[in-house]
């Protein structure tokens, strides 16, 4: 995958996982808060993973 395919993903893994969480509050379903929690900490960490691809090609580049 490339880096801004990972950070789209995150980015959309992010954004769900929040509404599921407001979903789960609004609904008193501590489940789906747990689960969306979990999906928004997914779509951070592939973001990251997006902006750490992006820093090796960059320090690739300037070799």
């Amino acid at each position: 995958m490339g880096s801004t395919s990972d950070k789209v993903k995150g980015m959309a893994n992010e954004a769900a996982g929040n509404v599921k969480q407001g979903v789960g509050k609004a609904t008193n379903n501590p489940n789906l808060q747990a689960e969306g929690k979990a999906q928004e900490r997914k779509g951070e960490a592939q973001q990251a993973i997006g902006k750490a691809k992006d820093a090796i090609k960059k320090g690739v580049d300037k070799a």
